[in-house]
């Protein structure tokens, strides 16, 4: 799939962004959603590799309905990170 680049609003977690794109004049219907997960606990404090570990665990057991799209640097006193998923594979809408 060849990818473009559209700025998308802010959401809240849970939300989903529905994006329509018209090829050769046929509807196609993309669904996106931005995911926090914790980056480090409120109780002490984890190295990277632990941070990078938790995380991989939490991307590899999430809806295999989703692939992963990006993740976004979080800022460095951070508790979460978001990650950016599109839907696989969702119905035409024409």
């Amino acid at each position: 799939m060849k990818e473009i680049s559209i700025p998308l609003p802010d959401f809240l977690d849970k939300q989903i962004a529905e994006i329509e794109v018209k090829i050769n004049g046929k509807k196609r219907l993309f669904n996106f959603k931005v995911e926090s997960f914790r980056w480090e606990p409120e109780d002490e404090v984890w190295s990277i590799e632990k941070r990078i570990k938790m995380l991989q665990q939490r991307i590899e057991a999430y809806d295999k309905a989703w692939e992963l799209i990006q993740i976004f640097r979080p800022k460095d006193e951070s508790k979460f990170i978001q990650i950016l998923f599109r839907q696989k594979e969702i119905s035409n809408p024409n």
